[in-house]
């Protein structure tokens, strides 16, 4: 992680998890803070909200959920990671009202969570005008809009409100629009380090993406699954 040292909170159950977080996020050269439930991480971020927060939805005292609702009530743009735990916590952490930035199933590798707080410090520390390095650039597949400088995605100008890992996934498809990737290499572009996409987290993300999507175009059909090969995106570039 590069730029200013940011704070970062990490509000977890698993102390052996929560310490291993915090010692990634020092050697990134950052500032981390570690609660070990809701009710004493509340307390602080009540006086001062952090730069970004790491919080499981499995914490006792003011749970996952509910400490998400507060900070993005307190912030709507505030970094915030959550960790869940089977497919209630997802679907939990997934809701409309969190908001959340971005979803890392438990147990995760933490070679997962560095890229995602990288990116997010990056987006946060945004004033516009920076100039762009061509891969930084807004890339337009029809009626899609992906800017890789801002984690974001439009679908005929509307926020698609894609989690981090669903724009890694789509914007690992939409680089190299038409061709056919196996779900490994979309695994190496979304989880780097991961060496198998056999726990079915491609696929998964895949049905959550084209969800996305229907939910603004029921029509929608530019996310194409390959039988036997992996997925693609389909669509002209716009001219």
């Amino acid at each position: 992680m590069h730029g200013p040292s940011r704070q970062i909170a990490v509000v977890d159950e698993d102390e052996t998890l929560r310490e291993s977080i915090c010692r990634a996020i020092r050697l990134e050269s950052h500032r981390a803070i570690a609660f070990a439930d809701g009710h004493a991480a509340w307390e602080s971020f009540a006086r001062a909200v952090p730069d970004c927060v790491v919080v499981s939805m499995g914490i006792s005292g003011v749970d996952g959920p509910e400490l998400c609702q507060r900070l993005r009530d307190r912030s709507a743009t505030l970094p915030i990671i959550a960790s869940t735990a089977g497919d209630a916590d997802l679907d939990r952490a997934l809701a409309p009202d969190l908001a959340v930035d971005d979803c890392l199933e438990k147990p995760f590798s933490i070679k997962d969570l560095v890229p995602r707080l990288k990116a997010l410090i990056r987006r946060a520390g945004l004033r516009g005008g920076e100039p762009l390095a061509w891969e930084d650039r807004p890339v337009t597949l029809g009626a899609l809009t992906v800017d890789p400088l801002r984690l974001s995605a439009h679908w005929n100008g509307t926020d698609l409100h894609l989690t981090v890992t669903e724009f890694f996934l789509l914007h690992a498809l939409v680089r190299r629009a038409g061709i056919v990737k196996t779900r490994d290499q979309l695994l190496q572009e979304t989880f780097p380090g991961r060496t198998s996409a056999a726990d079915g987290i491609i696929d998964r993300t895949i049905t959550r993406l084209q969800g996305r999507f229907e939910r603004l175009d029921p029509a929608f059909d530019s996310l194409e699954g390959v039988h036997g090969a992996g997925y693609r995106y389909r669509a002209a570039r716009r001219a």
